[in-house]
């Protein structure tokens, strides 16, 4: 369970992380749209799980892995944000978030069902 600290962390990290995924490395992402969908923080605050969702790209996972090759830069853009509130920027691990993935094939598969209402 995080602390309260560590949720108030992770959620200014997900607010700029936002701001500077959708306003500020549109030639790093070209026309996809990314949603920081959640950050967990380390106990220390020294280490952020950034969860990304996705829509408009083909490669899923070429564009995940571009984000991480330059992950030096976005958490150099991070600190510009958040360097005066924090003692230390956190290091960024980037992961797909599928749920929404997920969620759609659970739907298709209930509706394959074909379940006659009660």
């Amino acid at each position: 369970m995080e602390s309260k600290r560590q949720l108030k962390f992770s959620k200014m990290i997900q607010k700029d992380l936002g701001d500077i995924f959708h306003h500020e490395i549109q030639d790093l992402i070209g026309k996809a749209f990314i949603t920081v969908t959640l950050v967990r923080m380390s106990p220390d605050l020294g280490v952020a799980k950034v969860y990304l969702s996705m829509m408009m790209v083909e490669d899923k996972q070429k564009l995940i892995d571009h984000i991480i090759e330059r992950k030096g830069y976005i958490r150099k853009l991070l600190s510009a944000r958040i360097g005066k509130k924090v003692r230390v920027i956190p290091e960024l691990m980037f992961f797909l978030d599928d749920s929404m993935e997920y969620s759609e094939n659970i739907d298709r598969i209930l509706k394959n069902l074909n379940i006659p209402p009660e």
